[in-house]
């Protein structure tokens, strides 16, 4: 069964940074797409960033120059750096494995 943990959401200050961690079991994070998702209030989860097994990446235009999606294959974890956060950036963010599985989501909160 895969699991996906995440860690490393918060409340920031306009202009900081966090980095977000998602450790998988299981044997489906060698092989698979590994994806950050996004959900605030009120509005449809939308796509933050992507990785291929292979290390290819894409995101959100709103995001780019600020994010940075990573993978560790050793450790089975994939990372979202976030730079330069504001506050529409606050959102419950949410692992995906394979473009099927789902964590819990982090809390992340930007605000002054």
């Amino acid at each position: 069964q895969v699991q996906l943990v995440e860690s490393g959401g918060g409340l920031v200050q306009p202009g900081g940074s966090l980095r977000l961690s998602c450790a998988a079991s299981g044997s489906i994070f060698r092989g698979s797409a590994m994806g950050w998702y996004r959900q605030a209030p009120g509005k449809q989860r939308e796509l933050v960033a992507r990785i291929t097994s292979g290390g290819s990446t894409i995101y959100q235009d709103s995001v780019k120059g600020r994010f940075t999606i990573s993978r560790d294959n050793a450790k089975n974890t994939v990372y979202l750096q976030m730079n330069n956060l504001r506050p529409d950036d606050t959102a419950v963010y949410i692992c995906n494995a394979g473009d099927f599985h789902w964590g819990q989501g982090t809390q992340v909160t930007v605000s002054s």
